[in-house]
Formats: structure tokens, sequence, C-alpha cells
């Protein structure tokens, strides 16, 4: 079999190959420190790939700054495979060298990023407007079944992980400030803490990020694998509105969905302090409800159950959002989920943060 073979003709400074240059060529390169290359011959190379160009090309001109060799005798395509190496190699040394992103570079692209989230979320929610207001004028093209799956998936599964959640941070909490009051002879004064601490900041903040990890992640992936199967394109097709079809039924569940979930999480948060302030502070079920029920404030149990719906609205946003930015791959649908995961919970904290500084200059 013939093998690849290159000489140095030192009359005329070429470098003369021939026979079949591939990748494994390589061990056919004469020595060539310090001669320069001024003619590539190519009369006796019966086959060339990118790889054997490559190699004639590197071994001619070292350095991208030293002086293209003359391509002599080739046959066209030999040519042509040489010329779009050439090419190639001279685009790539071109490129800048990357550096490395500094402190200032980081935060302006970061800012710049939670700015395009803003816009588009503003933009997302001017065409849901316009869409409900449509769907007002026209009862008929409310989806009611879509609606009802929503909320059995929002609502009734999501109840046994709420439940089981709040009971038992009712059970810390409880037993932190049991451990605490009673060194004080404040044994009471638990159920006091307990009820403002679960009915106005726990319950609702985590059933938030519950939801949201939960329903929105399901709802960007959902709406994701709908884009990339092109179903939304069907949907469109068929004359009817994404928006109407999938996330107004989605949103309105989970404004539906999200209080009574709060609402279920203040029972099981008591519950589990009640659990715990029985066995260590001795105070019975009976002594309990009687101090909730003098104690509790309705309007405790609205400021909890109040945020739970503007919760509700910035989820859905941010997940359905998502989930129709989502481009048609894979990879699309996992990054986007991640950043509605993300999103929603940074929105719960800055949404809470802003509910208590209100609260306390309203005197709530």
């Amino acid at each position: 079999m013939t093998q690849a073979q290159a000489h140095f003709d030192d009359e005329e400074d070429a470098l003369i190959a021939s026979g079949p240059w591939h990748a494994d060529a390589a061990a056919a390169l004469p020595n060539l420190a310090g001669k320069t290359v001024r003619i590539l011959d190519g009369a006796g190379v019966t086959q060339l790939d990118t790889n054997g160009a490559w190699l004639l090309l590197a071994a001619a001109r070292p350095q991208a700054s030293d002086p293209m060799p003359e391509l002599r005798a080739f046959q066209p395509q030999h040519l042509a495979v040489l010329n779009l190496v050439a090419e190639h190699c001279a685009a790539t040394a071109a490129q800048p060298a990357p550096h490395p992103e500094g402190v200032l570079e980081f935060t302006g692209r970061g800012a710049m990023a939670v700015w395009g989230h803003v816009v588009g979320l503003l933009d997302f929610v001017g065409r849901l407007y316009l869409e409900l207001a449509a769907l007002m004028g026209s009862p008929g093209r409310w989806r009611w079944r879509e609606f009802g799956a929503q909320v059995r998936d929002v609502f009734v599964g999501a109840i046994p992980i709420v439940i089981g959640m709040l009971f038992l941070l009712g059970v810390v909490f409880a037993y932190l400030l049991g451990d605490q009051a009673q060194q004080y002879g404040a044994s009471i004064f638990v159920v006091d803490g307990l009820l403002l601490a679960v009915l106005r900041e726990v319950s609702p903040v985590i059933v938030a990020v519950l939801v949201a990890g939960r329903t929105g992640a399901a709802i960007t992936a959902q709406i994701g694998t709908m884009k990339v199967t092109e179903e939304i394109d069907a949907i469109t097709t068929l004359g009817l509105s994404p928006l109407a079809v999938l996330v107004i039924p989605r949103m309105v569940a989970l404004l539906l969905a999200l209080p009574l979930l709060v609402f279920i999480g203040d029972i099981a948060g008591m519950a589990g302090g009640m659990l715990v302030v029985q066995g260590q502070l001795d105070i019975s079920p009976s002594m309990f409800m009687d101090r909730v029920t003098s104690v509790l404030d309705l309007k405790t149990l609205l400021v909890g159950l109040g945020k739970a719906p503007v919760f509700a609205i910035f989820i859905a946003l941010i997940a359905c959002r998502m989930g129709l930015a989502v481009t048609r791959d894979a990879r699309s649908v996992g990054a986007n989920t991640t950043s509605t995961v993300v999103q929603s919970l940074v929105a719960i904290i800055i949404l809470n943060a802003l509910f208590a500084v209100m609260f306390v200059r309203l005197d709530i």
C-alpha cells in the first residue's frame, strides 16, 4: 500500500509531497527546522483530505504570520481543499484572544439579563391583557375542561406536600419558641408567636415556594415541550390563541389554588404547633384553641391569604412566559424550566419584603 512521502528541495526551497495524505501522514514530514518553505509541490499527491491539507500547510508555515507558500502542481480538487483549510486557519488566527471577564462586565451582563426578563414580562402581560379582554367579550371561548384539569394538578396534587411541610415547620417553630418561653414562664405566649409566624409569613411564603418549584416548573416544561413538538404551532394554525388555550387556564387555576393551599398550610402549621406545646409545655388542645380564639385577629389571617394571589400571578406569568420562550431544542426546555424556578423564588422574596415594608408603614 502506497504511503505518504515528503522531502525538502534545498535548491527551490520546496516541500515536495506524494502519496495519500491523511491524518496518519504526520510521520512522513521531514525536519524543516530553520528552513523556509516557499513552494508546496503536490504533483505526486494521490489523495488529500482536510487533515492532510492541514499537516502540509502547518509544516510549510508554522507561524500564522509566515507567508503563504506557492501551491504548485496540485490537482484541482486537492487545491480546493488546501484553499479551504488555509481560509479557515486565517479566520481562526484573526479572532481576538479571549480575555477574562471583569467584575464590571459580569455585573453589566447580569443587569442586562435581568432587564431583558423585565421587558419580556411586561410585553407578555400586555399581550395577556388583550387576550383577557377578548375572552371577557366572548365567554364561550373559555377552556373549562383545561381549567378543571389544571385545578386538579395545581391544587389537589399539592395538598399532601403542603400539609407535610407546614406541619413540620409548625413543630419546629413551636419547639424553638417553647424552649425560650419556658425560661421566662411565658409558655402560653408560644401560641401567639406561632400564629403570627405561621399565618403572616411562613405559610404564604413556603407554599408559594413549593408551588413555584412544583407547578411553575411543570408549566414551563409542559408548554416548552409543546413548543418543541410544534403543538403550539398547530393550535395557532387552527385559529386558536395559545394564551387562551394554555396560559389563562393555568393562571386562573393558580390564582384560585394558592390561597386555598395557604389556608390548608395555616391549619397544618397550627396542628404541628399544637402537638408540640401539648408535650413540651403541657398546654392541652382545648387551652391551645381557647388562646387561638382569643388572640387570633382576622387581620393576621387576611394578611397571609392576601399575599397568595399576588404570588400566584407572578409564578404563573413567569412560568408561562418562559415556556413560550423555549426554542426548538430539548436543552432550552431544561434551561427555561430552571430559569422559571429561580425567577419565581426571587420574585417571591422581593414581593414578601415589599409586603413587609408596606404593612409596617400602614400599621397592619
